[in-house]
């Protein structure tokens, strides 16, 4: 498709843009017009919402009736009967991982800093979920029967188990205040619900499939989301490489985005800008001999500040730019301040990538819905799973922000900063090109990966509180009855809890980018006693203490002291920049990493190990537990296997491949088109392995609940429970 703004704008002379025409003038993209209409929002929230719960409930019938005499226990609520299948495993590690931040933030990234934004997403967020294998394969090895992480910190540590209760649960709301922050705006701006409102509805959405069947019933959830996840991402790729534009159109609108003057931007960003003659206000402006009173354009909305704070800046030529116009500070390309979008020479993008990191460490060892994942998966599956699951997922942000995050910039839509920061980026996009079915395909996508992710965090909690809190300090004799009745009280009340937190932020104004590169200053300090926990025999239980606390204090000190070095305010805006941000979280989690590598060295503990293994079930339910899988035979070999290809990927993501990228500077029209190819190809392969592969893995079973359902010899629900725990499958 041709692209007829900037053809017309190289027949005018004077000011002119490429921006679409329908968006000159306007302050914002939705500019509070939602594209669907209110009652398409409660469709979505409560409708879906009620749909989900319905399938999600036939299917854990299904597998429950069939597979294991339709008993279910409290070992299989809060650990899915250890059982889980590689494909499943990955289709669930997605779905987990697959935040509101995912599909959001990578993209806002994008429209900041250009292309590096989707790779340091990707990669940032990707290596986590690979090194966390080694802490699956750990898990099988010395605590097969273990329910939660901090069960596990309990079992080695006992006077830690509080500090690491706090960090875990920490992990638990900031996730799912993201989640709900990004999902609460992006509904409103689509349909014009009311944010808090919506805030409540998307939390509550999930309680009752979690509430049924626990943990099996989420991973059932999680595969559909994930599908229908990566139908859409295929879905936006197709349309704007494929259908709208081609990867040399694109380059050629980001170039010319890049190229426009400081002047240039300051003309098309004012309400009265016209073609050729430009904004007359502004014009006007530049005319009059200014003094400090002199009123600023009144018309001119580029920049963040207002009235006389942008008189000062103006004069003083530091102004905050609010939409995506000329190039970007750090970047290389242009001249030594402002750069090219189409390059991985980007300081910006580099701090943001050093933040990614930190703080998904944070959100994944810390998290114990990962820990339930690796628990719940069977023991030769668990690797596997983490391994294939992290390179499936680093498809969706790299895949779905070089596309919809990299084309708003290319066509110039009026996406102003406090759009993006909240996460509207994809969904402006998607309405511009494909209507009011774009804004549903981005809502549908959306509440997917909410109502996935949120149902994990929601069922990790209650696991906490069961395992951590209800049986070791008020019920010690608790049966397995009693912690399922526990989960499902604390289900429906911890996702209320989330959407009153996530409605206080709202309300003082702190958005899901905010809290994406907050997040690792408060829990990044907890990843290396967590980590020491499975794997370093010398750290004691005081380093770990010392250092998850000595890390989160010194990584507040850091944020707090870099911000007013700066001589940034102390306020959302000043707190928020990327190095106050960067330098708190360095901190938080280098210092408690030195303080338990420093106790190993200078005096070591001794721990043997012998505890974890002493973790007692509720229920005799043994399955997954099967002593030639938890073989040393078989998980040494793996546990060798993750180490060597999750160190070596990890290399690769966040060394090498930046590495041979940056000799390139700014993309050729040659080098973007295969930087697409790779884009569309890493999209196109993820999507056919994690949908296939969990249905090829499970063709058997599925096949003989199938025939058993039509009467067609079946193998009795008896038979099919003995040879689950046997770990077997039967021939129908």
């Amino acid at each position: 498709m041709a692209t007829p703004e900037l053809a017309a704008c190289k027949l005018v002379e004077g000011y002119c843009t490429h921006m679409p025409k329908k968006y000159w003038g306007k302050t914002s993209f939705f500019d509070d017009a939602a594209p669907l209409s209110e009652a398409s929002g409660y469709i979505i929230v409560i409708g879906m919402g009620l749909g989900m719960t319905l399938l999600a409930a036939v299917l854990t019938h299904l597998e429950v009736a069939y597979t294991r005499s339709g008993a279910i226990s409290s070992e299989f609520f809060n650990t899915a009967g250890r059982s889980v299948k590689t494909g499943l495993t990955a289709s669930v590690i997605v779905s987990q991982w697959t935040w509101a931040a995912t599909l959001l933030q990578s993209s806002n990234v994008a429209w900041n800093y250009g292309i590096s934004g989707p790779f340091w997403y990707a990669s940032g967020a990707t290596i986590q979920v690979l090194l966390f294998g080694i802490l699956a394969i750990e898990i099988k090895r010395k605590c097969p029967t273990a329910h939660t992480m901090c069960e596990i910190v309990r079992a080695r540590w006992p006077g830690a188990h509080g500090t690491f209760l706090f960090f875990g649960f920490s992990a638990n709301l900031i996730v799912t205040s993201m989640l709900i922050l990004g999902g609460g705006a992006t509904i409103n701006a689509l349909t014009g619900m009311n944010t808090v409102l919506a805030s409540f509805l998307i939390p509550i959405s999930v309680i009752p499939y979690t509430m049924y069947g626990g943990l099996k019933a989420t991973f059932l959830a999680s595969y559909i989301h994930t599908t229908i996840i990566f139908v859409v991402l295929l879905m936006m790729i197709y349309t704007i490489y494929v259908s709208e534009f081609s990867s040399d159109q694109i380059w050629t609108m980001i170039k010319q985005t890049s190229a426009y003057t400081t002047d240039e931007c300051r003309h098309i960003f004012s309400e009265d800008f016209v073609e050729g003659t430009g904004s007359a206000t502004y014009t006007h402006w530049l005319t009059l001999d200014r003094t400090k009173d002199t009123p600023a354009p009144d018309k001119l909305f580029l920049y963040r500040e207002k009235n006389k704070d942008l008189s000062a800046c103006l004069e003083a030529d530091d102004c905050t730019k609010q939409f995506a116009c000329g190039g970007v500070a750090g970047n290389a390309g242009m001249d030594t301040d402002t750069g090219s979008y189409l390059t991985m020479v980007s300081l910006e993008g580099l701090k943001f990538g050093i933040i990614n990191i930190v703080g998904n460490f944070g959100t994944v060892f810390c998290d114990q819905s990962y820990w339930q994942s690796a628990i719940a998966a069977k023991p030769g599956s668990a690797h596997k799973g983490y391994m294939l699951g992290g390179m499936v997922w680093f498809a969706i942000p790299f895949s779905l922000a070089s596309s919809l995050g990299v084309a708003s910039t290319a066509i110039q839509l009026p996406v102003s900063a406090t759009e993006a920061g909240a996460g509207l980026v994809p969904p402006a996009v998607a309405v511009h090109l494909l209507g009011s079915g774009g804004g549903w395909a981005i809502a549908v996508m959306l509440f997917m990966a909410i109502i996935s992710t949120g149902s994990a965090e929601a069922i990790a909690v209650s696991s906490l509180i069961s395992y951590d809190i209800y049986k070791p300090y008020f019920n010690p004799q608790a049966s397995g009855d009693d912690i399922i009745r526990i989960s499902r009280i604390v289900i429906p009340l911890y996702c209320i809890f989330a959407g009153a937190l996530a409605t206080a932020l709202f309300h003082i104004g702190i958005g899901l980018g905010w809290v994406y590169g907050f997040m690792g200053i408060h829990i990044g300090c907890a990843v290396a006693p967590v980590w020491f926990c499975m794997t370093d025999s010398r750290v004691s239980a005081k380093a770990a203490i010392c250092g998850a606390w000595a890390g989160c204090v010194c990584g507040y000190l850091a944020w707090i002291f870099t911000c007013l070095g700066l001589g940034d305010p102390l306020d959302k805006y000043g707190l928020g920049t990327l190095s106050s941000m960067l330098a708190g979280n360095v901190f938080s989690i280098g210092v408690s990493f030195l303080i338990c590598q420093g106790q190993a060295l200078l005096a070591p503990d001794d721990y043997d190990w012998r505890s974890l293994k002493e973790i007692a079930l509720l229920d005799d339910d043994q399955s997954g537990l099967d002593a030639e899988d938890l073989s040393e035979a078989k998980l040494v070999p793996a546990l060798n296997w993750i180490k060597r290809v999750g160190w070596a990927t990890t290399f690769v993501l966040i060394v090498l491949w930046p590495a041979l990228s940056t000799p390139a500077g700014v993309f050729t029209k040659t080098y973007f088109a295969f930087w697409i190819f790779v884009v569309l190809a890493w999209g196109f392969f993820a999507s056919v392995v994690i949908v296939g592969l969990p249905i090829y893995e499970s063709f058997e079973e599925i096949s003989t609940i199938a025939k058993a359902l039509v009467g067609l010899g079946g193998a009795s629900k008896d038979e099919i429970a003995l040879s689950e725990r046997a770990g077997k499958s039967v021939e129908a």
